[in-house]
C-alpha cells in the first residue's frame, strides 16, 4: 500500500476514529485503526465491537492495499505534524510496518494483519430517513445530561430515540433519565421515520455524534433496526448497537398538571443558583427556593461552611412554596434553555417540579425535589 494525503485531512479522519478506540483493551487489534484504500483515497475505520465509526478521507493512490496500525500512536503522530504537509503512507510486505513520512520526518510503525480486524455485522435496517444535523444535535444535546451512569440500570444508560404523538402530530422524541431528572425534546417528524422502532442509544455512541453533527447544513441518513443504528454524511459513518432493553413508561413520571407557575430570566437563575450552591458541600448540594409574590429567594445552608442566600425578581403569583432541588440538577436543566425565560411548574415541596422553555412546547425537564 502506498498512498498520499494532506495532513489536515488525514488528522481529521484519524481523529474522528481513533476516539472510539478504547485505551486500554484485552484484544490488541481492537487498539488499531484498519486503513484502506479506495476508488479515491483511503477509508480509516475503528471498532470497540458495540460500535464502528469509519472515516473517508481524498487521497492519491499509488498502489492500493491495507493495514492496520496503533490507534492513538498514529493520531499523535499526524497531530504533531507541520501544517499543509503532504503525508505520505506506504508498507512493505517484507518489514510488516506502516511507514508514516512527511517532509523530513520518518516514521515506522507496527502493524496486525488486516484479516485480524473485527468487522461489524451488517443489519437489515427496517427504517432509512435523512435529517438535518441541527435537529439530530438538539434532539441529543438536549437530553444527553439526564442519562444515567449507574451500570446495574443498563436500560437508562442511553437516550431512547423513538416516533410519539406531540401536540400537533407525530414527532420524533428523545428521551433521557436517570431516576432523579428526565429530559423529553421533541423535533419533527423526518420523511421516512413514520415506522421507525424506538431505540436506546448508548452514551458513548451520543457522545461520538457531536462530531458528525457539527455542521448545521449537513444532512445526515439515518437508517435504524432493533438492533443497530447508522449515522451517515458522505466522509463519516457511525455504526453502533442499540443498548437491548426496555426503557420505561417515561410518560407516568412527567406531572399532568402543577398549578403553581413561576417564570424567571433563565441565565439570572443558572447564575444565582451557581453562586450560591459555591457554599454548600459536594455531597448536598441542596438549595432552597422559596417563593412569594413576584419574589424567588434562593437559600443554601452548609452546616460545615456557612449560608448564602440571593434574592430574584420573578413572575409568580400563587401560594407560598418552599422546595429544595440538587443545585447541579438545577444548573443541567437551566443550562438547556435557549430562549429568554425558564417555566417551572410546581405542585408542592415533595412532587416533581417541570420545568419548560418559555413558551416552547417541544423541550420539557422533570426534576425530583430533595429535602432541605
Amino acid at each position: 500500500m502506498k498512498v498520499s494525503i494532506e495532513r489536515a485531512a488525514l488528522a481529521r479522519a484519524v481523529a474522528q476514529a481513533q476516539s472510539v478506540v478504547e485505551r486500554r483493551n484485552t484484544i490488541p487489534i481492537l487498539a488499531n485503526l484498519l486503513i484502506e484504500t479506495g476508488e479515491d483515497g483511503v477509508s480509516i475505520r475503528a471498532t470497540d465491537l458495540d460500535m464502528e465509526v469509519v472515516d473517508r478521507a481524498p487521497a492519491r493512490v499509488d498502489q492500493p492495499g491495507g493495514t492496520t496500525v496503533p490507534a492513538v500512536m498514529l493520531n499523535e503522530i499526524v497531530r504533531k505534524l507541520p501544517d499543509g504537509a503532504l503525508v505520505t503512507l506506504s508498507t512493505a510486505g517484507q518489514t510488516g510496518r506502516l511507514t508514516v513520512s512527511a517532509g523530513r520526518s520518518t516514521f515506522q510503525l507496527a502493524t496486525l494483519p488486516v484479516e485480524d480486524f473485527p468487522q461489524m455485522a451488517s443489519a437489515d435496517y427496517a427504517t432509512r430517513f435523512e435529517a438535518p444535523a441541527g435537529l439530530l444535535r438538539r434532539l441529543f444535546e438536549k437530553s444527553k445530561f439526564a442519562i444515567s451512569t449507574e451500570e446495574t440500570r443498563y436500560y437508562l444508560n442511553g437516550v431512547y430515540l423513538h416516533v410519539a404523538q406531540g401536540q400537533d402530530g407525530p414527532v420524533l422524541r428523545a428521551v433521557a433519565t436517570d431516576g432523579h431528572r428526565l429530559a423529553r425534546i421533541d423535533a419533527p417528524l423526518p420523511v421516512g421515520a413514520d415506522g421507525m422502532p424506538g431505540v436506546i442509544v448508548p452514551r458513548k455512541t451520543v457522545n461520538e455524534l457531536r462530531k458528525l453533527l457539527d455542521d448545521d447544513e449537513a444532512v445526515i441518513r439515518v437508517s435504524v433496526s432493533d438492533t443497530k443504528i447508522r449515522f451517515e454524511t458522505p466522509l463519516i459513518a457511525l455504526t453502533s448497537k442499540v443498548i437491548d432493553g426496555t426503557f420505561p413508561d417515561y410518560a407516568r413520571v412527567i406531572p399532568a398538571a402543577n398549578p403553581r407557575r413561576m417564570e424567571v430570566d433563565a441565565r439570572e437563575f443558572a447564575a444565582a443558583v451557581d453562586r450560591v450552591a459555591t457554599i454548600s458541600s459536594e455531597r448536598s448540594r441542596a438549595v432552597k427556593l422559596a417563593l412569594e409574590e413576584d419574589r424567588l429567594l434562593l437559600t443554601v445552608n452548609a452546616p460545615d461552611s456557612g449560608t448564602a442566600e440571593e434574592e430574584l425578581a420573578v413572575a409568580y403569583g400563587d401560594d407560598r412554596l418552599e422546595i429544595g432541588f440538587n443545585a447541579r440538577y438545577l444548573l443541567e436543566i437551566a443550562g438547556q434553555v435557549d430562549r429568554d425565560n425558564a417555566v417551572f411548574l410546581f405542585n408542592s415541596s415533595a412532587d416533581p417540579t417541570v420545568m419548560r422553555e418559555g413558551d416552547d412546547p417541544s423541550a420539557l425537564y422533570v426534576v425530583m425535589p430533595m429535602r432541605v
